[in-house]
């Protein structure tokens, strides 16, 4: 029987010992202890460096917290839970003592890295909104250095910026970034979308959970399909065509448009085809609303996530659909 991830986790919001000031310099950060994060009460908005280092922690162990922005909130809940049931224990969300010297490791949470000429090509000014005015643009890259930094290395923009307050991030500057870890590697033979939880989790052959990934799951007005399915393909930096007939309405357009490539794009840099006609599981640019919002019936995951997962599958794979109660097994 496979472990449960518990709507209880869900309610859960990690603080850390109430301290109002938050010291973000890359030292504070590698030293913070996650043993002194409780799960009593909500902390405030400003990132923590403990949380920070509890997120790249869970990330470079296969349960990914989304964005690495140093807040407490569902996403790390979600990614301790998905590490307990990853590593066979008790499933509560809460980072316990177990699960702290489990994820505990030596290898520096913040490290430098030096902006490259190419870290400045490709770039946008703008992404519009209007899917009419998408489509006419040549690609859909991203709009600064900073912002192609942040997804490179799983970080949310502001915690990107709060590390490097004075740069520019202009081609040879030395900035201060989280360290993620290698991509996850394996074979996964079956993934199931829990759509209760908003969480995508990954099996490899023998059953074990190889990664865990937080996940908007369709909508109210736009689910997503239920039951079996397969993955059909993967396409990367995918042209994206929009068809309202078959999709959805955005804004006035009613005409079948080609939207160009791009991290930026719809469908984010990747997509992994569902033998399900017109759904997905696929990246997306707007990574901070992963299980904030809901999609219009796909799969939508961070565009690192996406691309992760993307490496370690292969047409035929099992894609399940699951709306699973609290206590329900697996």
């Amino acid at each position: 029987m496979k472990t449960t991830l518990p709507m209880s986790l869900l309610a859960l919001a990690i603080s850390v010992g109430g301290a109002a000031a938050r010291d973000l310099r890359p030292e504070a950060i590698n030293a913070a202890s996650i043993a002194d994060i409780e799960t009593a009460k909500p902390s405030p908005a400003d990132p923590d460096p403990a949380i920070v280092r509890l997120q790249v922690l869970l990330d470079r162990a296969g349960s990914s917290p989304g964005v690495i922005d140093g807040l407490s909130g569902e996403n790390v809940n979600k990614a301790v839970a998905g590490f307990e049931a990853m590593n066979k224990l008790p499933v509560d969300g809460r980072p316990d003592p177990e699960v702290v010297s489990r994820l505990e490791d030596t290898a520096a949470i913040i490290r430098s890295y030096v902006v490259s000429p190419e870290d400045a090509t490709g770039l946008v000014e703008t992404i519009p909104e209007d899917y009419g005015d998408k489509a006419k643009m040549q690609s859909l890259g991203y709009t600064s250095v900073a912002e192609k930094l942040s997804e490179r290395f799983h970080m949310g923009l502001d915690l990107l910026n709060a590390l490097n307050p004075a740069s520019q991030f202009a081609p040879g500057d030395t900035v201060w970034v989280v360290d993620p870890g290698p991509a996850r590697a394996g074979k996964v033979k079956k993934i199931e979308a829990d759509k209760k939880i908003g969480q995508v989790l990954a099996y490899a052959e023998d059953g074990s959970l190889l990664a865990v990934y937080p996940a908007t799951i369709g909508s109210k007005d736009n689910p997503s399909p239920s039951g079996k399915h397969k993955v059909k393909g993967v396409a990367r930096m995918p042209v994206y065509r929009y068809d309202p007939k078959r999709n959805f309405k955005q804004g006035k357009n009613d005409k079948v448009l080609t939207i160009p490539k791009g991290p930026n794009g719809p469908v984010g840099s990747v997509w992994i085809d569902l033998t399900e006609p017109t759904y997905g599981i696929h990246g997306t640019p707007e990574p901070k609303l992963i299980d904030k919002v809901g999609s219009h019936g796909c799969v939508r995951l961070t565009n690192w996530d996406a691309e992760e997962l993307a490496g370690m599958v292969k047409p035929g794979v099992l894609v399940d659909f699951v709306n699973r109660s609290p206590a329900a097994p697996r």
